[in-house]
This record gives structure tokens, C-alpha cells and sequence, in this order.
């Protein structure tokens, strides 16, 4: 694991519960018990691309907990500033499959223990030696005094120089657009990547027009706004020019995690200094792998099975 590119990422983990068979939740009597959330997903995908991944995170002193700090420390993530909170249940997500593939989710987060994190827990030293900070809409949609430490975060991160990418992540089952939408643009103007989903900025700009978009991401001085199509492929625009690159054709089993781990792939390969095609390219191809497996990060490949892919060779069988 590389020492130099340390990448710190701050959300919440829950528990998820997969159902075993398809239809309405009040007829599955079996679940598949699993480990996920998005900036929990995205620690886990840098840690197996090679970087130094420390995640800040808050979890319930109790077995599902113990789980997931385990679970976390297997993948190889700097677990120091992770906590187990006595009196506080981790939170839990119930999915819904429908016959079609469809499906719902159930997230049973209540005073989420991540809440016990504060903006007076976040102090300059946290950052030292970072190369990279990477936020999620997620965590600042769970409540308000997350996002009152994802703007203490931002502000060390500008205070040291230290380039802060952004997912918005919109979740409207959490907040509003509306809600949504005040937060990010008090946190745009600390980003430098900007990775998010056309549909994403389409609802936070109200607009996905290329020349209305290059003005928002001059305007908030991001030098890096990438805009990811799913099966259309990615976008950047940087450099007051744009660059595309066309997605890779692999047979999609699942879309969970794709885009926490096509934003590990981007910042891989920009800690590493890729050219904006080569970023693309390869965050595709991570993209990519994670759809052909089940699961909400048991897909996030290793840096060997990206370059692989990369290469055309079919060694590791997924």
C-alpha cells in the first residue's frame, strides 16, 4: 500500500440486509446480511486500488458494529478514527427486489451514532500528511451537524492546500432537493473535483447543457467536473475544454457501488498523475468491474484486476 497518497474520506457504514427471494418486503422471511454505505464504499475501493485510505467514521458498540470495524480494518483502512458508541445502535438498510429487478430500500438509521461526531472532534492535526479529501451528499444529508463538520473539514483542507473532491450523491429519500442544493453550493466553492451524475447536476443546476455547465464550474472555480452516464460512458471538463470517453461493455449484473468506486478510480489516477483521458479510462474500467458483481462493494476491484481489464487480459475470473 502506498504511504505517499493518503485519501481521507468521513460517512457513515450500515448494515445491509439483502432479501433471498424477490417480492414485497413483508413476505421475505430471509436476508443476506452485508457491509456497505457510500464513503465507506469508496475507503474500501482505495484501499484495494493501492492508497492509503483512512475513513472518520462513527459506529454502534455492538455486534453490527464490531462487524463492520472488522470488516473495515480486513480491507486494509485506517480505522484511528473510527469509534464504537456505547448506547447507540448501528444503522441498518432493508432492500426490496422486486420480480423486474426493481426494488426499494428501507433505512432504519435514527440516531445514527455517526451523529456523535462533531465539528469540535475535527481538528487541523487530522489532516496532516493528506493528500486528498473526499466528501459525499450522503453524510451531509443525515443530519445538520454533519454538515457542520463536513465545512470544518473542507475549511483545513483550504486552510493546508489539500484538494477536496465531491460526490453529490443525491439522496431525496433523506432531503429535499431544495435542502440539498443550499448545502452544496455553500460546499462547491472548496472543491476541486467535482464528480457527479448527469442527472445529479442536472437537478442541482437545473440545467445539463454543456455551456451552462462550464459557467457553474467556472463560477465555483472547480477545476475538474466529471460527469458520469452509466452505460453512456463519462465526461470531464477541465481546462476550459471537455474530454469523453465511452463506457466499457461488460454484462451488468449490478449497478450498486459503481459510482463509489468509478470516484476511487478517478482520484487513483489523479494522485498518480494519469492524463484527463487515462483518468476517465481507467475510473470507467473500475466502474465497470463493479457492475459484473453482486453486491454493494463486493465488486470493487483490485489494482491488478483493473489493469487486467485495461490490458485485455481475462486472468482473475469475477
Amino acid at each position: 500500500m502506498s504511504t505517499e497518497q493518503k485519501v481521507l474520506t468521513i460517512g457513515d457504514a450500515m448494515i445491509t440486509m439483502n432479501p433471498t427471494t424477490t417480492g414485497p418486503l413483508r413476505f421475505v422471511t430471509h436476508f443476506e446480511k452485508k457491509v456497505g454505505g457510500a464513503e465507506f464504499n469508496f475507503a474500501i475501493a482505495c484501499s484495494r486500488l493501492s492508497l492509503n485510505s483512512t475513513w472518520i467514521s462513527r459506529l454502534g458498540k455492538d455486534e453490527f458494529g464490531r462487524q463492520i470495524y472488522n470488516f473495515a480494518r480486513g480491507e486494509g483502512i485506517n480505522t484511528n478514527h473510527v469509534e464504537l458508541m456505547e448506547s447507540y445502535a448501528t444503522s441498518v438498510n432493508f432492500k426490496e427486489i422486486n420480480e423486474d429487478g426493481s426494488g426499494r430500500t428501507f433505512y432504519y438509521r435514527h440516531e445514527s451514532p455517526i451523529l456523535t461526531l462533531t465539528a469540535e472532534d475535527i481538528q487541523e492535526e487530522l489532516l496532516d500528511d493528506v493528500s486528498l479529501v473526499h466528501l459525499t451528499g450522503v453524510y451531509m444529508a443525515i443530519n445538520e451537524n454533519n454538515r457542520k463538520v463536513a465545512q470544518k473539514v473542507v475549511e483545513f483542507a483550504a486552510q493546508k492546500g489539500i484538494p477536496v473532491s465531491f460526490d453529490p450523491n443525491i439522496r431525496l429519500k433523506l432531503w429535499s432537493i431544495e435542502e440539498a442544493r443550499k448545502v452544496y453550493y455553500e460546499i462547491f466553492p472548496y472543491v476541486d473535483i467535482l464528480l457527479t451524475g448527469l442527472d445529479e447536476i442536472e437537478q442541482i443546476t437545473g440545467s445539463s447543457r454543456e455551456a451552462e455547465l462550464e459557467q457553474f464550474a467556472e463560477k465555483h472555480n472547480i477545476s475538474e467536473m466529471v460527469i458520469k452516464d452509466g452505460g453512456n460512458g463519462s465526461r470531464l471538463y477541465s481546462g476550459n475544454k471537455w474530454i469523453y470517453q465511452d463506457a466499457f461493455k461488460v454484462n451488468v449484473v449490478d449497478t450498486v457501488g459503481a459510482g463509489d468506486g468509478f470516484d476511487a478510480g478517478y482520484i487513483y489516477s489523479a494522485l498518480n498523475y494519469k492524463s484527463d483521458t487515462e483518468k476517465l479510462m481507467f475510473a470507467n474500467a473500475v466502474g465497470a468491474l463493479v457492475t459484473t458483481v453482486s453486491g454493494d462493494n463486493e465488486g470493487l476491484p483490485y489494482l491488478e484486476d483493473v489493469e487486467n481489464f485495461l490490458n485485455g487480459k481475462n486472468i482473475v475470473e469475477r
